[in-house]
């Protein structure tokens, strides 16, 4: 892993409640809300600043900058919704480019285990607990912000778990 524990440590309290909103949002009504791509941009424009030296901090935006285009161009493709674009924008500075092996196998870990768990709740009588959920009934669609939360927080506590010293 590229991306140094003290630099996780620093992401995690912001990023933990902007997950965990993101991923109740998308799957109560499919939409990933603009203030929580804000939020992840704040937290990373004011806590990057402690996490990485000026100049690696600075690089890190144009992960930003690259994502969002990628995204657009997803988007107009219909592949993706411009709130899931908006949302790995905002979060891509977070994430160190030498680390992109795991980052692709870890969000292909939270797809998988994201729709699982999602499908499951469906028809598992879990539905029952937040029945006005939009995401049940949605057809093909799925609340992609659910695994791309998850494999935000799921990286940044991997970095900062098995990069500690000691």
């Amino acid at each position: 892993m590229v991306l140094t524990a003290y630099a996780a440590w620093w992401f995690l309290p912001a990023v933990i409640p902007i997950a965990i909103y993101v991923s109740w949002s998308d799957m109560s009504a499919m939409k990933i809300p603009n203030k929580a791509v804000a939020a992840l941009v704040i937290a990373y424009a004011i806590l990057g600043l402690f996490a990485f030296p000026l100049q690696v901090y600075m690089w890190q935006w144009t992960h930003l900058i690259v994502m969002l285009l990628v995204g657009m161009l997803l988007n107009a493709a219909r592949v993706m919704g411009a709130g899931d674009a908006k949302f790995i924008a905002a979060a891509a500075p977070m994430f160190a480019l030498g680390d992109l092996q795991l980052i692709i196998v870890l969000f292909a870990s939270c797809l998988l285990a994201g729709f699982a768990v999602h499908r499951s709740a469906k028809y598992l009588g879990i539905r029952k607990l937040v029945p006005n959920w939009q995401s049940w009934e949605t057809g093909k669609r799925f609340p992609m912000g659910f695994p791309l939360s998850m494999t935000l927080l799921f990286y940044l506590v991997l970095v900062a778990a098995y990069r500690s010293p000691g």
